[in-house]
């Protein structure tokens, strides 16, 4: 995707200033952004507008990031971010629109709300509910395919206390996403 040093020259060229360095840092990442989106939504509509709130608040907020972890954790928590938050957009216009949606899902399906993993998005939610210290971690290593290192890089977090979040996040999401549960 990017050569050795060239995501580094082009961040630091686009935080200066140069527009063209910054769109072409955006139209690089746009593929990155996208697949991290469809990890939670599926349906190729809904992960194209999740990456395009990406793309915007990276492009808008590319000066706030100050070379703590890497870039690419950076944008993968920006891009991971959007997807929720298109999720819980979706669900709160299928909410208001009084849209039947299922009491209990299978998880081998997408849900009614345009093709989203509901069962992922609904037990992540729950995890968020009940166990908030625990949702980033698990997000960046198993939806964002960060590493333990990179993870606890940029959440600036011991490695140890990083595995065992991730740990318990995912005996949670087990338990959530069992079949038959």
């Amino acid at each position: 995707m990017f050569e050795e040093g060239e995501l580094e020259r082009l961040v630091a060229a686009a935080q200066a200033g140069d527009p063209g360095a910054r769109e072409y840092l955006l139209a690089k990442l746009r593929p990155v952004v996208l697949r991290r989106c469809s990890r939670f939504l599926p349906h190729h509509a809904d992960a194209e507008e999740a990456a395009q709130d990406a793309l915007l608040s990276i492009s808008t907020h590319l000066g706030d990031y100050g070379g703590r972890g890497s870039f690419l954790g950076w944008v993968t928590v920006i891009a991971s971010n959007a997807a929720r938050s298109t999720y819980r957009s979706m669900r709160r216009r299928a909410e208001d629109s009084h849209a039947d949606l299922p009491d209990s899902v299978d998880p081998r399906t997408t849900s009614v709300i345009a093709g989203t993993r509901l069962d992922l998005m609904e037990a992540l939610g729950a995890l968020e509910r009940q166990h908030p210290t625990l949702v980033e971690s698990f997000v960046l290593r198993d939806l964002g395919d960060l590493t333990y290192a990179q993870v606890a890089e940029e959440l600036d977090t011991p490695l140890g206390t990083v595995r065992d979040r991730i740990h318990q996040a995912r005996r949670f999401m087990r338990g959530r996403l069992a079949p038959g549960r």
